[in-house]
């Protein structure tokens, strides 16, 4: 047991080092706008730069590879013995929004909205959420609080990701295995689906056309979400606040765009485009008139 931890912590530990280069790029949300926005009951989605976040992204195939509750200040959490809870992880100084969050190598947390300052975020809004059910999806989430991260969960999620040609069904069963025991450990959509579920509040539920014609709507399993699915859903208000942007959208024109022509494919990535020049072309058009291509040199 003693190696089984030791390597499970060193898998860990490689998973979760961020990419430092990608904590010196600037973020493309305002934090400071978002953070006063944020409200009990919301979803946020983080664009991680870890490896796992990495591996999150490409299964997924999307930018969010995490996603947290907000549970609000300490004063907004209106259940007394709830409040005192978090106050016992957390203490009494933060004056912060509150996060709760399964984090691999820490379990299920409370933690600062402040600390994702840096990263890219979106809020996910439960649109019409009564405030009853409001405070019965953060109770529902906080019992998880201190919980274990489910790791063999996010393996299993990962196995039943992958095409059934590339690896075969009996592989990708155990996510729908019931596992004693273990009812304490979460990933971060999980606990989240789970907490509105609490509510009957849906995310991406399952619909069917019943015989008689009706629809009916079916709790799609908790144990499939992943933190796009919270940005999917047509339920969800989702929130904005661009770095760069203004609540006019007339102003993009005065947006601070890079007047040399050049084009990125990622940040740190970018290029000159320069016309054809081809002796197939005349003028710099085509024969049906429409503008060459361009080809991709000058590295900048």
């Amino acid at each position: 047991m003693g190696l089984k931890r030791w390597l499970v912590a060193r898998v860990t530990a490689w998973l979760t080092h961020e990419q430092q280069q990608a904590r010196l790029e600037l973020p493309l949300c305002d934090f400071v706008r978002l953070s006063d926005e944020i409200r009990p009951g919301d979803v946020l989605l983080v664009e991680g730069d870890s490896r796992v976040s990495t591996i999150i992204k490409t299964l997924t195939q999307s930018p969010w590879s995490h996603a947290a509750l907000c549970i609000g200040r300490l004063e907004e959490i209106e259940d007394p013995l709830l409040r005192e809870r978090v106050r016992s992880y957390c203490g009494s100084n933060i004056t912060e929004p509150l996060l709760i969050e399964p984090l691999l190598g820490e379990g299920t947390v409370v933690s600062s909205l402040a600390k994702y300052s840096d990263c890219h975020l979106r809020i996910c809004r439960p649109g019409g959420l009564s405030d009853q059910d409001r405070q019965l999806v953060l109770a529902t989430a906080l019992v998880h609080l201190g919980g274990e991260y489910d790791f063999r969960h996010m393996v299993d999620l990962a196995r039943f990701m992958v095409p059934v040609a590339i690896l075969p069904r009996r592989w990708r069963s155990t996510l729908f295995n019931y596992r004693p025991g273990e009812h304490s450990k979460t990933l971060c959509s999980t606990m989240i689906a789970e907490a509105f579920a609490a509510v009957h509040y849906p995310v991406r539920p399952v619909v069917q056309s019943e015989p008689d014609g009706r629809l009916k709507m079916y709790r799609r399993n908790p144990r499939l979400y992943t933190p796009s699915d919270f940005d999917y859903s047509p339920y969800f208000e989702i929130i904005k606040y661009p770095l760069l942007g203004g609540d006019d959208l007339t102003l993009y024109r005065q947006l601070p765009w890079d007047q040399q022509g050049v084009v990125c494919n990622t940040r740190g990535d970018c290029y000159t485009p320069v016309a054809n020049t081809s002796t197939e072309s005349r003028n710099g058009v085509v024969a049906d008139g429409a503008p060459l291509p361009r080809n991709i040199q000058h590295k900048v």
